[in-house]
């Protein structure tokens, strides 16, 4: 009867240890398919359409809603009142403090591919901070992202001050041409309104 207690712990081990490497040959054949590898997600980044991509930034410590327009060639403006077009979205509409985890001051758009023409972006106090005196000074970055770079590329940057309340101001007039690039001499800051009332 003893032999047959070991003869069972022996089968019951190896069982077990067989089983156990099926188990672990199965999860090494199944690495490649869980985590793809970061030279196929670049390759796919690469082959998707342009953006261009706006961001606006303004001090952390204020406690004041900057909010960012942008006007695509032939589309509508793009704001807090109207978050997005078949080309352009808002993809964060910051508050200043308000409901906010982070402590960016920060909003921006992104577009689903480059169309040629005149792009033009604002920015419009909507509210300023009762803390502390204007001016908030807001930096605006425009970035490209073309079919042949691998990332975004910034083709300006500026900052400007807004001193009041419901102050707008045009920081870039621009034109893309159909590859994506800054037409040389397109850039002026000509003033366009485009803030959108959403109570008409």
């Amino acid at each position: 009867m003893e032999e047959f207690d070991d003869d069972s712990g022996t089968i019951f081990r190896d069982v077990t240890l067989l089983a156990l490497s099926g188990f672990v040959a199965m999860v090494v054949m199944l690495i490649p398919f869980i985590n793809p590898t970061a030279e196929v997600e670049l390759e796919t980044s690469a082959s998707e359409p342009g953006n261009v991509i706006v961001e606006i930034h303004w001090p952390p410590e204020l406690d004041a809603d900057v909010d960012l327009w942008v006007k695509a060639p032939g589309d509508i403006p793009v704001g807090y009142s109207n978050k997005g077009t078949a080309l352009v979205n808002l993809l964060r509409d910051d508050l200043g403090q308000f409901n906010d985890l982070t402590d960016a001051n920060y909003e921006v758009t992104y577009s689903r591919g480059i169309v040629a023409g005149e792009w033009i972006v604002n920015v419009h106090a909507f509210r300023m901070d009762l803390e502390r005196p204007p001016p908030i000074l807001v930096r605006t970055v425009v970035s490209v992202m073309r079919p042949d770079f691998m990332r975004p590329v910034q083709i300006l940057e500026k900052q400007v001050g807004l001193t009041r309340l419901g102050q707008e101001r045009t920081v870039f007039r621009f034109t893309l041409n159909a590859e994506g690039k800054l037409v040389r001499g397109s850039t002026s800051n000509l003033q366009r309104p485009l803030v959108i009332d959403p109570d008409g």
